[in-house]
Order: C-alpha cells, then structure tokens, then sequence
C-alpha cells in the first residue's frame, strides 16, 4: 500500500497542517508523546490493520483528534491483557465480544524467543523482536514480553549445564540490539542526558538495559555505564555529562554503608531501582524519606514510571 510521507515534524508543515493545530488536532509527534506509542507503531497499527486512521492535510500530514487519542488508549488496554494486536479492532466496537480463549499473542512470542535463544539462533531472534517493536510500545513490550522471558530464563539458567553459553549468547544480543537503539536515538536528541550505571558487580544488568532503552523510548538520551563507579566518581560523572537524573541498578545485594560517600555532591534526582531494593527494602526506604530527590523501583517498568511522574523524561 503506498503510504504518503508524514513529515509533520519539518518546520515548513504548510497553512492547512497550523490551521488544524489552531483547531485542536494533534500532529503524530503529540499523539506519541501523549500515549507512548511512537510513531513507527502508529503508522504500523494504521497500514496493517486500521486501526486508527487519521484525517490528512493536502500535503498527507497525519493529525489526530482526542477520540483517536482516546481509541489507541483503547488499543493499549486490550494489549495488556494479552490480546493479539492483529485481534484488536473487532474488540474496539465490541468489547463483550472478548473471552479468555482469544490467542494471547505474548505466549507465541515467549515461546519463539525461547526457542530462539535456546538454539543460539540470532537471525530467528532478531526478526521477533523487530517484528514486536513495530507493533507494540516499549513497555508493553517488556512488561509483556521481555520481563517475563528473562524471568523464564533466569529459572532455566539455575544449575543447569549449557546454561553459561545461552546466558552469554543472550545478554550480548540483548547489549547489542538495545545500545544500537539507543545510540541512533541519542545522535537525535540534544538534552541533558539521564546516568544509568549497573551498580552491581555482574558483568551485565540485562534488566539495565531495558531501563535505558524505555527511557530513550521517551526521547530522553541516556549515557549507560555498564560497570560501577568508585565512591566520589559518581559527582564528577554527572557533573561532566550535566545528567538531568541518575539511576543506579543493582540485582544484588548493595554496600549501604558507602551510598552516602556515592551520592554525596550528585545534584540531580537519583534513582535506585531493582531487587536491591527489595533486598535492603526497610533500609532504603527510610533513606528514600529522609534524602531529597532519591527514588526507589524494584524493576524497570517502576523506574520509568518514577521518572515519568517526576518529569524526569
């Protein structure tokens, strides 16, 4: 299907695209912003399965209206309960129409990433998860998805032989896809960056990585660092980078005792987010109540949400 370039993000958008803005209607970049759903899946979910066609100017400049607004909310709700994205649009008229025997779309692909991943088969994974961004909005995604895959694959790793082999295969892909994603959204983006530091001593935080990739979903650019820094170093990072928030992420037991000395001078919100957090949950908590500007998430769907409200991203 040909499908008229949306560039309603150039400066000459032209007198029809400014008179409808005048008038309510929201360019592509809004409705993004407004639902977390970015403008590849939109356009997508319209292509593929019309599911929010929105009105064209002359020069096929796409806008919305709040009922579209309102409609991809729709979409995003039937998502979450595990409905196939190729399934919404009958349940978007007929919402009783939806039984628990629908084909949850998350259970396939669970199951072909971890066939994927237990072949060590990178083209096979690759294409499932190109395939799942484009329909899908980055947390969807990991709350759906990738979470729980990686909580699978954590119970598989325990004990078992081979494991060490799938673990490394998967971590580097997963390092690999994400930071390459990251990267090409920085070179865009122009604001203060967000820190995000694996505070652990494990050679990779995979659930880091999904952190800064819903970050850097929200047009924030992110700096990853993937190894801890020294007490005193932290300061001095934020101050070089000018880092509008830190995150440190730690799926395992923390040194309480040197936190003080690794956020002493750090002028900017900090974040600590993962098991960590539950692991020392009655101490960090009292520190969270009596330290401005430091927030706790158990995992990365509670740290970009902690972000969110705070207008960090």
């Amino acid at each position: 299907m040909n499908d008229k370039t949306d560039s309603s993000a150039r400066e000459d958008l032209g007198a029809d695209f400014k008179k409808a803005l005048d008038e309510g209607w929201l360019p592509i970049r809004e409705v993004a912003r407004q639902t977390g759903v970015n403008a590849i899946t939109l356009r997508a979910w319209e292509r593929r399965y019309g599911l929010v066609v929105p009105q064209r100017t002359p020069k096929g400049h796409r806008l919305y209206s709040a009922e579209h607004v309102q409609r991809i909310m729709a979409i995003l709700t039937w998502l979450n309960r595990g409905v196939a994205v190729s399934q919404v649009k009958p349940l978007l008229d007929a919402p009783q129409a939806f039984t628990e025997t629908v084909e949850n779309d998350w259970q396939r692909l669970h199951q072909t990433l971890l066939s994927a991943v237990t072949a060590l088969n990178e083209r096979a994974l690759d294409d499932s998860v190109n395939q799942a961004i484009a329909l899908y909005p980055p947390r969807t995604l990991c709350e759906q998805l990738l979470m729980p895959l990686l909580a699978e694959l954590e119970q598989r790793w325990q004990g078992q032989f081979g494991t060490q082999m799938e673990r490394t295969f998967f971590f580097s892909w997963l390092r690999s896809k994400f930071g390459a994603r990251i990267y090409h959204n920085n070179r865009q983006l122009h604001s203060a960056p967000l820190l995000l530091i694996n505070h652990s001593d494990l050679p990779l935080e995979p659930h880091l990585w999904l952190c800064a990739w819903l970050i850097s979903s929200a047009d924030c650019p992110v700096q990853v660092f993937d190894w801890p820094l020294p007490a005193g170093e932290l300061a001095l990072t934020v101050e070089h980078l000018q880092a509008r928030g830190v995150l440190l992420y730690s799926s395992k037991a923390m040194q309480l005792a040197q936190l003080p000395k690794l956020l002493a001078n750090v002028n900017c919100p900090t974040v600590i987010a993962g098991p960590a957090v539950h692991i020392h949950h009655d101490e960090l908590s009292a520190r969270s109540a009596q330290t401005a500007g430091l927030f706790l998430a158990e995992d990365p769907l509670a740290a970009h949400q902690a972000l969110l409200e705070r207008g960090l991203i």
